[in-house]
């Protein structure tokens, strides 16, 4: 609330509705006022502005964030001497436009990122084997991304072994509204995942074609809005999700996370080594728990040395063009502490070893031009 001086006039309907403007919705990340959201705002002649906003589902977890947003916005024009918020609901003819007039008339949900024209770089972030990061380095690489200002987006497309929520902190389950999922966001990235939707930490028990779906149904009915980036945190190996993901979003390239062992690299290696059958870019390698770095300041290789070079020399002379390796990130326990807290190291700690390698891979990732490079192209030999 704020006091007008006694001189001054009250503002014309025109002029809240103009800084009603400037209120996004938390979820859709679009003005209130395009979304029809603004029912109704009626001005008194002793300064109180009461403006009435459509919610769009009842028991929105975000009410008291629009409550809020709105009464600032409001009472920063002069002559306001109360805010006063009422809520109301959408009805289903409502949230029927609502969806129109962000998704189209379309009938059946679409995946924008596999459409001609889309500008937004998927990256799935894939592994051999289990145990080597491969969450850490997609949650600190999106928040890292989402930092430099770039809307970023995270499938957590591990449907069995689902744990992107907590490490990103979020702790708020999707909207349903009308045909579209509303993500969450945390730390500026929207986030979805099955653990969402199941209750408690119950396991996932599904075959390969429940997998597809689940999948198209976070690609398609998820309203990711106009993303800068989208990561796909996939499990090990290179079973039916990586092969869904190429299906899918035949754009999508791959980021490959191993550690220095050789074990591991071998494995990594099968895991890049998919966009040889799916004709997928391979962005580049990650060489996680690369070193450690003791109290006294030596430094030792627990995992050994090299895999992460390795992995990437066999994947370049596999697609025949360079397949970098992106970084190498020290072994740090806070790396996993930060995960476990809710709030990725890069956010935490920017200064810290691992964060500063997870950065400057985000800057990679984010300023690399679009191109051929690394991707398999349909070109056949023949004799004349």
């Amino acid at each position: 609330m704020t006091t007008a001086q006694p001189h001054e006039h009250v503002p014309a309907a025109g002029d809240v509705r103009q800084a009603l403007s400037t209120v996004l919705d938390p979820e859709i990340h679009r003005p209130i006022t395009d979304l029809g959201m603004v029912k109704d705002v009626r001005v008194s002649a002793d300064g109180t502005v009461t403006v009435s906003v459509y919610l769009t589902v009842a028991g929105c977890p975000l009410r008291d964030r629009i409550t809020a947003d709105t009464t600032v916005a409001v009472s920063a024009l002069p002559g306001v001497r109360e805010v006063r918020v009422e809520l109301d609901v959408m009805n289903d003819e409502q949230r029927t436009e609502l969806r129109k007039h962000l998704r189209g008339d379309s009938g059946e949900p679409v995946i924008p990122f596999a459409q001609p024209g889309s500008l937004t770089r998927v990256y799935c972030v894939a592994s051999g084997k289990g145990g080597v990061g491969k969450s850490s380095v997609t949650v600190n690489l999106a928040a890292a991304m989402a930092a430099r200002g770039l809307s970023v987006g995270v499938v957590d497309a591990d449907i069995y072994g689902h744990s992107v929520p907590r490490m990103l902190g979020a702790t708020t389950g999707p909207t349903h509204v009308e045909k579209m999922i509303m993500p969450p966001s945390v730390h500026g990235v929207k986030v979805i995942s099955i653990g969402m939707f199941t209750p408690g930490n119950a396991p996932v028990v599904w075959r390969g074609p429940m997998l597809h779906r689940a999948l198209r149904q976070f690609l398609a009915d998820v309203y990711w809005g106009d993303l800068d980036v989208l990561l796909l945190d996939l499990p090990p190996g290179t079973g039916d999700i990586a092969i869904s993901v190429a299906q899918l979003v035949p754009d999508a390239e791959i980021l490959v996370v191993t550690t220095p062992q050789q074990a591991a690299a071998e494995v990594a290696e099968r895991a890049g080594s998919i966009a040889l059958q799916t004709r997928q870019r391979v962005a580049g390698v990650v060489e996680n728990m690369s070193w450690l770095q003791l109290p006294d300041g030596s430094v030792t290789d627990i995992f050994g040395s090299g895999g992460g070079r390795r992995v990437a020399e066999s994947l370049s002379r596999s697609v025949g063009a360079e397949v970098p390796l992106l970084g190498q990130v020290p072994l740090d326990p806070r790396l996993r502490e930060a995960g476990d807290a809710g709030t990725p190291l890069v956010l935490k700690e920017p200064q810290a070893p691992a964060a500063v390698i997870l950065l400057g891979i985000a800057e990679k990732l984010s300023a690399r031009p679009r191109g051929l490079a690394g991707c398999l192209l349909p070109v056949s030999l023949s004799r004349n």
